[in-house]
């Protein structure tokens, strides 16, 4: 069982917030925030910036309250322990390995996927060792479930450390998960692994045919039981349509995928998975795709304003910005909304953001003589020999 957030609670008690008002001012539910102080999930990453603002913390107090000095220490001991002796593995020991799985994934958006690759192929070696060995029922499946996140998560690290390039291994890693979910019966671990899978196929292989197949599976899979899970599929199935052209069958996605928003409830299980920019970083990219720039451009300028400043989403986000920018001949905007892209992708190197960033330079070489593309050029050899 995970360990409840104490000093959370208490510092949100202290600065005079219910869990339904400070959910208000997140904009997220009452729900959420109980799970963050019962210990079984945590913010995401784009949210953090927002609580702490929230809850007047600094950085380092809003790690310490929600890693416990004491606990970490505590949970180390406990899994030492059990791999010392695997057959022996309890369910705490699991709920604590998944916690730490789930740390991890918080910090994929602000951090370098090559710099987290050794803790997480860590943590999912210690998961199959100890359901390996484990002798209780109700503990191998804790175990198969921890094995399918952290299979998820290691495939996720693993194409963005590739910058993208690595297909094969991040498949197999969601297969692995979800076949996992399956064996339990878990249909939102299932949706998931699925979901990454997809795009693996809509922005790696660049196959919207199968990218479109796996998105739909997710959905079905997803249905009834997480409407975020539904509508981040329904999301990526627009992208997919767009892709091919198809105006009316993208946009009759994106409505789908409102509807599933709108519904999202207390008792969804995945509510950290969902943000509010996601519809706009991919609305916007839908009609980029759909040669509607103009669109495109009013979207995007919306949704960058409100994504984290160092984050590889906003990276995208800002170089599809360039993108609608350049379809319309606008050099200088394009070029500055290149230059912060950039500007987020030397923090956290995505592996996303630097194939859509090279992707929009190469859109530019039309104008390669003029001296404002030529600055971003000098820029992007400067980047890539510095690493």
């Amino acid at each position: 069982m995970a360990k409840p957030r104490k000093g959370l609670a208490a510092h949100r008690k202290a600065m005079g917030f219910s869990q339904e008002g400070l959910a208000e001012l997140l904009r997220i539910t009452p729900g959420t925030v109980g799970r963050w102080e019962q210990g079984t999930s945590t913010p995401e990453a784009w949210l953090q910036p927002r609580l702490r603002k929230v809850l007047a913390l600094s950085v380092q107090e809003l790690v310490d309250l929600l890693n416990p000095r004491v606990d970490v220490l505590a949970d180390a001991d406990r899994l030492e322990r059990a791999l010392a002796n695997p057959s022996k593995v309890d369910l705490v020991t699991v709920a604590e390995l998944r916690q730490r799985i789930a740390q991890l994934s918080t910090r994929y958006d602000g951090e370098r996927s090559a710099g987290l690759l050794a803790e997480e192929g860590q943590a999912l070696g210690q998961t199959r060792l100890l359901r390996a060995h484990a002798a209780e029922y109700r503990v191998k499946r804790d175990l198969l479930a921890a094995e399918a996140e952290a299979s998820i998560l290691m495939g996720q690290f693993v194409w963005d450390a590739s910058q993208r390039r690595d297909h094969d291994a991040a498949k197999e890693h969601f297969t692995t998960a979800t076949e996992a979910a399956r064996k339990i019966n878990d249909p939102v671990l299932e949706a998931v692994a699925l979901l990454r899978t997809s795009y693996v196929e809509l922005y790696g292989t660049e196959d919207p045919g199968q990218g479109l197949v796996l998105t739909e599976r997710a959905a079905d899979v997803a249905r009834g039981h997480s409407d975020v899970l539904t509508g981040l599929a329904e999301l990526h199935a627009a992208e997919a349509r767009a892709m091919v052209g198809e105006r009316s069958a993208c946009e009759r996605s994106l409505e789908r995928a409102q509807d599933h928003f709108a519904r999202i409830s207390d008792e969804e299980p995945v509510a950290e998975m969902y943000s509010e920019t996601q519809y706009d970083r991919l609305a916007g990219s839908c009609y980029l795709r759909l040669r509607d720039a103009p669109r495109a451009q009013t979207t995007l300028e919306r949704v960058a304003s409100q994504s984290p400043s160092r984050s590889k989403s906003r990276t995208i986000i800002l170089a599809n910005l360039s993108l609608a920018h350049i379809q319309q001949h606008e050099l200088d905007h394009a070029a500055a909304a290149l230059h912060v892209a950039i500007d987020c992708v030397e923090t956290t190197w995505g592996g996303g953001g630097l194939k859509v960033i090279f992707g929009v330079a190469q859109e530019l070489r039309p104008w390669r003589k003029e001296p404002v593309v030529d600055q971003v050029y000098d820029r992007l050899f400067t980047m890539m020999a510095a690493s």
